[in-house]
């Protein structure tokens, strides 16, 4: 059957689905070289094993539902979506937590719902998620790059810990700045108190502090949030995203953070920290800016991102996960419908009482 369209001359939009994912790619690569400055080699080789399962997850859920193979291997989405998945995994967790999320990524969160364009979810923070609560000892079990850098792994020995599980995680292994102060003041100790513990101020220098110049100095987290955000910046630059969200997440975490900190700064982290520390700018760049699972319309994506920044915050602060940015994104993504049906512009000629 013959397509009628009106006539010529027709825009093509400059920008196809391979030409994005390969820009989202691009702007990843800053992060990814600061991490692995801090981190050692794990992200490489999680990458490695996430880019091979989610492409031959891939490949064979098209072939058993007979669609074409490799145009959608080519399009590079499940090559972004393997890639955030590596970066929300500790370094040396083992091989098979990569495997299992990528795979629960691709094949439920994807496919189960029809393919790109099809998915309700964030496929990337669906399989995080899965994997969080199924295995929150391997999820938790980071390295701190002073650790890192005492183990001095290279890259051969940093595959074998990966493949053969040789490092003992108990021994190793230690909490983000995150999860090292929600623990500690759960059981009532202030801020005070958790900077006055030695051992936590040589892990982490003043990550509890709310000045800017003291927050980077060695922390890790830090640095590899500020090349998120230079990665974000290139991504607005070349249109692939739009500023409403990121804007939206980070003022109204900001905000969240600055009202309760400044209420009781003994209790309630810095802005500062919740900015800067865990996924925050990876959520606010290249998670929550998802086209498929993400608002369309101007207001709704200002009200996708707050409510994405203040579900971190509050989740943060009262829930029971210290990085909540898969929640709160896989919560909004459900409200995304909702949003977008009570957010459409006007259509062109009709007033606002005009009835349809």
């Amino acid at each position: 059957m013959a397509l009628n369209t009106k006539n010529s001359p027709h825009i093509h939009a400059q920008t196809s689905v391979t030409a994005i994912m390969l820009n989202v790619v691009l702007a990843l690569l800053p992060a990814l070289f600061v991490y692995l400055w801090f981190f050692g080699w794990g992200l490489l080789v999680h990458i490695v094993i996430a880019s091979i399962t989610a492409l031959l997850s891939e490949a064979l859920i098209l072939y058993l539902r007979k669609k074409p193979v490799v145009p959608a291997l080519m399009d590079g989405s499940a090559l972004v979506t393997a890639i955030l998945i590596a970066f929300c995994i500790p370094p040396l967790a083992p091989w098979w937590i990569t495997f299992v999320g990528t795979a629960f990524a691709i094949i439920i969160a994807k496919h189960l719902y029809g393919g790109l364009g099809y998915n309700p979810f964030n496929p990337a923070m669906v399989g995080y998620a899965m994997l969080l609560i199924s295995f929150p000892r391997e999820m938790t079990s980071w390295i701190s790059p002073d650790e890192i850098k005492q183990l001095g792994f290279n890259l051969a020995e940093t595959i074998d810990v990966i493949i053969s599980e040789l490092v003992m995680l108990d021994a190793l292994s230690m909490a983000t700045p995150l999860d090292t102060a929600k623990t500690e003041l759960t059981h009532g100790n202030t801020l005070s108190i958790i900077l006055q513990n030695t051992s936590l101020f040589a892990t982490f220098g003043s990550s509890f502090g709310s000045s800017f110049g003291n927050f980077f100095g060695n922390n890790g987290w830090g640095w590899v949030n500020c090349a998120f955000v230079f990665g974000g910046g290139w991504l607005l630059i070349k249109k692939i995203i739009h500023w409403h969200i990121p804007v939206a997440i980070l003022l109204s975490l900001f905000l969240f953070a600055s009202t309760f900190h400044l209420f009781d700064n003994e209790h309630y982290l810095s802005p500062m920290l919740h900015l800067f520390s865990g996924a925050t700018m990876i959520c606010a760049f290249f998670i929550a800016t998802d086209p498929v699972t993400a608002s369309t319309t101007f207001k709704g994506r200002l009200i996708y991102g707050t409510g994405i920044g203040a579900l971190i915050y509050i989740i943060r602060t009262w829930g029971g996960y210290p990085d909540a940015v898969a929640f709160a994104v896989l919560l909004m993504n459900i409200a995304v419908p909702t949003i977008d049906y009570y957010t459409q512009p006007r259509v062109f000629g009709h007033g606002k009482s005009d009835k349809k």
